[in-house]
This record gives C-alpha cells, sequence and structure tokens, in this order.
C-alpha cells in the first residue's frame, strides 16, 4: 500500500446564490485553479471522481454535465459518488492506495439557493415511518440541540459563543459567505436561533491527490492522509443517542486520531449542538484549534462542505501552519454517517 497525500485544494468565494451562473460554470475555475497548483493539466490525472446530488440539481444523472468541466477528451476513467465529496475523496484514495492511479483529481459542488434545501434533506429520511412526516434539518437538529441541553452538555449561551467563535475565526477566509459579527437572531426552532444554523448558499471545491514521489513532486509539503475512515450510525433516529456519536468516534479510532495528539480540526458542524457532540466524541479539548477556516457555521455548500473540511486542513499543513491535523465530513440527520482522515506534514512522519 502506497502513502497518498493532497497536494492541492482551492475553492469557491461561497455566496448565498448564484443565478447568474449554471453548476459548470461555477465549478470550471476551481478545476483550473487545482490543476494550475500541480502543473498538472486533466489528461495527466489518473482518476477523477465528483460528488454531488440529483436533488439538489433537480434532474437525474446531472453529474454528467459537470464533466464537461473537467473535459470529455482524452477519454479519463471517472466515477461519482451521490454523497458529499469527502466520500468522493476516499474512494481515490483507495485507487491511488491499490496502485490504479498515481494522481487523482476529485471535486464536489452544490447549489441550495433554488430550492427549498430544509425540504430537500428531508429525502435522506427513513421512506416508510420518519420521510411522510417531513420533519426538515433544522427541526431534527433542534431535537438533538435539545436532548445536549436536557442532559446538561451544553446550554443555549454555550451554542451561542460556538457560533460566535466559528464565524469570528471565519475573518480571515476569504472564501467564507458569512464571517465576524454575526447576530443570534431569533428562534427557527426552538432551541436553535438563525446564529446555530448553517447559512444556505452555493459553491464548489477540488483537490488533487498523488502517491509516493509523485506527490512531493508536486507539493513543497504535501498533507499525507495516515488514516481515513467512514462509519455509519443506525438509520432510525428513535434507537439512536442523539447526544453521542459512536460512528465518528470509531471512525477517528480506526483512522489513527487518538495515536497522537492533533494540533488542528476541521469539524463538518452545520450547527452549534453538532460541535458540541463531536468535540467530545472525538476527544478535543482547549489545545486543539477547531476549525480555523470558520466550518460550516461560515459557508455550508450542500456536498462540498465535507470536501471543504479535508481541503482547509490540508492547507494549513501545505502552508507550515499545522503539522497533524483531523479533518471531518458528515451526510444526513443529526451527524448519521461520519468521515474521519489523519493528515500530516513530512516532518512528523515516524
Amino acid at each position: 500500500m502506497r502513502d497518498v497525500a493532497i497536494v492541492a485544494f482551492a475553492q469557491t468565494d461561497h455566496r448565498r446564490r448564484t443565478d447568474d451562473l449554471s453548476e459548470v460554470e461555477m465549478l470550471m475555475p476551481v478545476l483550473h485553479q487545482v490543476l494550475d497548483a500541480t502543473g498538472l493539466r486533466a489528461r495527466d490525472i489518473g482518476f477523477t471522481c465528483s460528488g454531488s446530488s440529483d436533488y439538489l440539481a433537480g434532474r437525474a444523472f446531472s453529474f454528467t454535465m459537470a464533466l464537461d468541466g473537467v473535459g470529455a477528451q482524452p477519454p479519463i476513467s471517472e466515477s461519482h459518488v451521490e454523497m458529499d465529496g469527502a466520500w468522493a475523496l476516499y474512494e481515490a484514495w483507495v485507487k491511488l492506495r491499490t496502485g490504479e492511479a498515481d494522481t487523482a483529481l476529485v471535486y464536489a459542488y452544490g447549489k441550495s439557493s433554488p430550492g427549498e434545501v430544509r425540504d430537500v434533506l428531508t429525502r435522506q429520511l427513513d421512506p416508510y415511518y420518519v420521510g411522510p412526516l417531513w420533519p426538515d434539518s433544522v427541526a431534527l437538529a433542534a431535537l438533538q440541540a435539545q436532548a445536549l441541553i436536557d442532559a446538561g452538555e451544553t446550554d443555549e449561551a454555550a451554542l451561542a459563543s460556538v457560533a460566535a467563535r466559528n464565524r469570528t475565526a471565519a475573518a480571515d477566509n476569504p472564501h467564507a459567505q458569512l464571517a465576524g459579527s454575526v447576530p443570534a437572531g431569533d428562534y427557527v426552532v426552538r432551541p436553535l436561533r438563525t446564529g446555530d444554523c448553517p447559512p444556505v448558499g452555493d459553491g464548489a471545491a477540488a483537490v488533487v491527490l498523488a502517491a509516493d514521489d509523485t506527490a512531493r513532486a508536486l507539493c513543497t509539503r504535501p498533507a499525507w492522509i495516515r488514516g481515513i475512515d467512514h462509519r455509519i450510525e443506525a438509520h432510525s433516529l428513535g434507537v439512536r443517542e442523539l447526544t453521542d456519536s459512536p460512528s465518528a468516534r470509531l471512525a477517528a479510532e480506526r483512522a489513527g486520531a487518538f495515536e497522537r495528539p492533533v494540533d488542528t480540526a476541521e469539524l463538518h458542524a452545520p450547527f452549534t449542538s453538532q460541535e458540541v457532540v463531536l468535540r467530545r466524541a472525538l476527544g478535543l479539548d482547549d489545545s486543539v484549534r477547531v476549525n480555523p477556516s470558520g466550518g460550516a457555521l461560515a459557508a455550508n455548500p450542500m456536498m462540498a462542505a465535507g470536501l471543504i473540511r479535508l481541503g482547509e486542513a490540508a492547507a494549513r499543513i501545505h502552508r507550515g501552519e499545522s503539522d497533524r491535523a483531523l479533518a471531518h465530513a458528515t451526510s444526513g440527520p443529526c451527524l448519521q454517517q461520519n468521515l474521519v482522515a489523519v493528515l500530516e506534514g513530512e516532518t512528523t512522519h515516524v
């Protein structure tokens, strides 16, 4: 098995609406930027994998249109996941680890603005017992938040401080949709206020992966993926303990996150209450800088926000601002599915 690293990362400036752009037009500058960072062209990439959702696009096989941004000629080795791009990165990582390719392009995109994303996400729910009730994503997150408050794990003031810290950090992120002093606002679904919820917006992201010496040739300080794993909770919310995330903890354990401390963590926590759950499940204390990019509370483009967490963690390693980072992605209601990766700079490899 070969070592694999993230060698480049690019993302859009995330916006509330991109009515003037199609998915392909939104994506193409990001693809050019990430390839230019490595000096590669599309024909040099050994494997391409994307993440998106037909539910957001409102049409079947919508990802085939995005391939226009990659280029259809010459023919490429390509795959797609109906999932956040973090899971597309996992598929590409497997390809490189097993020697089927030396480089991979992974991209993800989502336009939430054309529809009502809270309603769209109900289609993730159990279609027999829960889906017909149409509980939206904020209502379900509010159930989780209230469970945490009832268990004494947090309160509304603590949740507000989570939002304030993330959005203050986002002031240094030129791509963030929300940054700086964002008011808590009114209740959306009690106990969650506007400030506890992620912004709805459009965006895209891309990374380039490379193996072994190819990675060293393409990047001064590659972000080596030392471990990566993903796990899932039971589909039924009624059989889960919403104040904990055993799947995130298990994924972190299998990825090697508990072997040595990390200095940075990029958590895909769209709601403030979910950061509370994840920090405890992943054993992150105050010595770890959590979401220096602002996290999903600053920008949450559907299907790309998880890949952005991996890219942001990798970018900090590229710049020498981190030596060992944890990146997390989630999908589904109340942290149903969780992916955890551990990234390291070259100097920490033993």
